[in-house]
């Protein structure tokens, strides 16, 4: 891939970032989300790639844009596969609550995997506990892992956990443990992301959340040197279909970094919308609003923390304004 794209994603991250945190705090995560893809596909269209979406806002009928199988780009460069999600937590949008992102990742063709839109199990840890945790082990013995390869006790461990009723018995086995636990309303891709920063003060992700938001976060974590597994969690026969449909025979199957994340060049792209441990939100001054996103590639090891002024009259097909 060319390495100029990585520039490339941050302006479709923060064009999506842009419209939708406009409805921060508004209670209409549909308009927010809209915003957020009309702005993506927007700027995508100037992009030099021949990109196919695995990872999107659903099926062709089901999605208006950014739909499964739809190519994206001027239609020269590089074949690319594309992992998006214009705005990662509408709910926390629509709240305006912590950790809600704008997020892209790419990689050769045929090098993301084309997770089905249904649950999946994960665990996430950053760099210093790859290779330590297992996602079929106790919960306890992923904890200790996790305490040892950091230099930390079991009882100043953090686990980051979406507050869900399917996770209480996670919940129960965690703090049996003795680990701290930070309770998230949504955005699973942001908490796998911040396991890789000691600043955030996360060390470990549990739980049951969206198998793309897994490929997402495969993405970020492989950039980043950190590792997520993952097992399919279909809850019912019409989901069982859907896997089998796309080849998936064994549902026990554990998903590693190369499942999810193939070959050695994988690129992605997050601006914040709203404030998050890792990145700010958008802030708006009139005219004026300012942009924090991260980008980064695997191949390099690069990871890039951006700044974004934006003259909002000189963009103004990629801020929509709510309406009163």
């Amino acid at each position: 891939m060319e390495r100029s794209l990585t520039m490339e994603l941050v302006r479709v991250t923060e064009a999506a970032a842009l419209a939708s945190a406009r409805w921060m705090g508004k209670g209409r995560q549909h308009e927010a989300d809209q915003a957020a893809t009309t702005a993506m596909r927007t700027v995508f269209d100037t992009i030099p790639m021949q990109g196919t979406v695995v990872i999107g806002e659903g099926e062709k009928d089901e999605a208006p844009m950014l739909y499964i199988g739809e190519k994206l780009g001027t239609g020269n460069g590089p074949c690319v596969d594309v992992a998006v999600d214009p705005l990662e937590g509408t709910k926390i949008v629509a709240q305006g609550t912590w950790n809600a992102l704008s997020v892209i990742a790419i990689a050769d063709h045929n090098h993301l995997l084309h997770a089905p839109d249904i649950y999946m199990e994960k665990i996430a840890v950053g760099p210093e506990a790859v290779g330590k945790v297992d996602i079929n082990a106790p919960i306890v013995d992923n904890l200790k892992a996790v305490a040892q390869a950091k230099n930390k006790s079991v009882e100043d461990v953090v686990a980051i956990i979406l507050d869900r009723p399917r996770h209480q018995q996670m919940i129960q086995e965690i703090r049996k443990a003795g680990a701290r636990i930070k309770l998230i309303t949504d955005g699973d891709v942001a908490a796998a992301m911040n396991t890789a920063f000691d600043d955030t003060g996360v060390d470990i992700l549990f739980g049951i959340g969206g198998a793309p938001e897994g490929v997402l976060a495969a993405a970020a974590l492989k950039c980043l040197g950190g590792e997520i597994q993952g097992k399919l969690a279909p809850e019912n026969d019409e989901e069982i279909k859907r896997c089998q449909k796309m080849g998936i025979e064994d549902l026990n199957q554990v998903y590693d970094m190369d499942d999810f994340c193939a070959g050695d060049d994988t690129i992605f792209a997050a601006t914040g919308v709203t404030d998050g441990e890792l990145l700010k939100g958008v802030q708006f001054k009139g005219a004026e609003a300012t942009t924090q996103s991260v980008v980064m590639r695997s191949k390099s090891g690069t990871v890039r923390f951006i700044d974004g002024e934006h003259r909002l009259k000189t963009k103004p097909n990629l801020i929509i304004d709510p309406e009163p």
